[in-house]
Formats: C-alpha cells, structure tokens, sequence
C-alpha cells in the first residue's frame, strides 16, 4: 500500500533534486530516505529512477509517478477536510439571518436548548440566504417570509418595523409618519451587517447618500454628535434611550414591516420551541 509520506518526499524528490536535501527537509538520513524510495518503486511496482554512481533521477514513468502522488496527496487533504468538516457539522448548528434582530433572541434561546452544541451565525442578503439553503450549508435560517421547501419545517417567529430617529429640530420631527419616498434624498447613517434592511433602504432611496460605519461605537459617537438621522426598529435594543433623546418616526411602506420566518432543515431542531 502507498505510503503518503513517501509521497510526500517523491515530491519533494521532484523539486529539491537531491536526497541530501530531501532527508535534510524530513529531517532523516539519506540511507533512510534511500530505502524509502526504493519501497516506493515496489509499491509501484516498476522503476522510478534512473540511477548511477553518484547520481539519481525520475525516469519517465517516475515523472508520472509525480503527477499521481500529487492528485493522491490532494485528495487525501480533501478527505481529511471532508471528515472533520462533518464531524465538527455534528457539534455545531449554523445559522443564517436576513437581520441582526432576530438572532438576538434566536442565539440565547439555541444556546440553552442545545448547550452541547457550538452556534456559529452568519447575517446575509436574502439572496444569500437562500443559496445557503441550496447548498445545504445552514441547519436553520431567518428570512422577511414564509419558505416552503422539501424537509423543512417554517414557521413566523418576529415581527419587525423600520422607523428613522431625527433631532427634535429637524424638519421631519413633527410628523407622525414617514414615507421612503418622503425621505429619499436626506443622507442617512447606516450600520453595515444589517441584511437585508441594507438593500431594502439603498432601493427605496436612491437620491440619499449613506454614510455606513462598521464600528457600533463610531456608529454611535455620530449620532450622538451630528445631526444626521439614523434608522431605528421596534425591537432596537436603544429604544428607550432613543425616545427620550431623539424622535423615532414610524415609516409607513409596506416594505418597512416584515414578520421573520424561522427554516429548520435539521431534523434535530424543532422549531416550536423556540415560539413563545
């Protein structure tokens, strides 16, 4: 049976030259690495090398002997992968939202349900999302409607409404709702990683300018101090604050409600324990 370390210094063999400078990288004597070749032909079963006095080299059929060493050791990399890749699928649940709100409760509520396993959460683009699921890469996701799919089990868990928050100075401050197309053309500060919300608000108000932070702390610093409006939901966890310092004005759309919908393709997940 082949060996993968002897392939390994075939390879080796290949792009160092010399077994001086092969057992030097494996860190064993040359007579070693000698007999290692040497059982490698006999694995093979034909040989490798040309040899003479003071020099050896890959014949042809050792050159090919190279390129299937090479796909061998590839694909045994891929097995290695594949393996650990399914048993770390064992001990993990992954999950994939269109928004960050609802992983604020789905997270605590997996994490005590099933403590022996390791939550890892990705929040994507609804396009993103759903080509997760055809790729079978999520055990459960959180998208803005119903799915209906072969093995799956849906059902709604939140609902969530957009507003903005103004200065009370600012000229939208008095009314009591909003429209996209009342305030596409004011510029907006916007926190990256919100999902979909992000393409939701980007379509909606071509005309306005965002100004997107990646830090919640600069994100904050900002809005505290400038006078640029921001987005906030119902389930904001700043909302109380928010209330009492700025004005939170409810938009109107259609668009800006939606009721989030939990997917469980692991038959191991049962959906209705997660709703209240």
């Amino acid at each position: 049976m082949l060996n993968l370390e002897e392939l390994e210094q075939l390879l080796a063999f290949k792009e160092l030259g010399t077994l001086s400078k092969v057992a030097e990288k494996f860190l064993i004597s040359t007579p070693s690495l000698s007999r290692s070749m040497q059982h490698l032909e006999e694995e093979f079963g034909v040989p490798l090398f040309d040899r003479s006095a003071n020099r050896i080299s890959l014949n042809e059929t050792g050159e090919r002997a190279v390129q299937v060493a090479r796909r061998i050791l590839e694909t045994s990399q891929q097995g290695i992968h594949e393996v650990r890749d399914f048993d770390q699928g064992l001990k993990t649940i992954t999950v994939a939202s269109v928004a960050p709100a609802p992983l604020w409760y789905l997270f605590p509520e997996l994490t005590n349900l099933y403590p022996d396993k390791q939550i890892q959460h990705h929040i994507c683009s609804t396009d993103k999302v759903l080509k997760a699921i055809e790729k079978k890469t999520v055990d459960l996701v959180v998208l803005p409607f119903a799915y209906d799919g072969d093995s799956t089990d849906c059902l709604p868990y939140l609902k969530e409404s957009l507003d903005i928050v103004v200065s009370p100075d600012h000229a939208l401050a008095q009314q009591d709702t909003v429209s996209f197309s009342e305030i596409d053309g004011y510029n907006f500060l916007l926190m990256n990683k919100i999902g979909f919300w992000n393409d939701l608000v980007q379509e909606k108000m071509p005309a306005s300018k965002f100004l997107i932070q990646s830090s919640r702390f600069e994100f904050e610093e900002l809005a505290n101090n400038s006078t640029l409006p921001r987005f906030a939901t119902n389930l904001s966890k700043d909302r109380e604050t928010l209330q009492t310092e700025r004005v939170i004005i409810p938009l109107s759309d259609p668009e800006a409600h939606v009721t989030y919908y939990l997917v469980s393709f692991n038959p191991d997940i049962h959906l209705a324990e997660f709703i209240k």
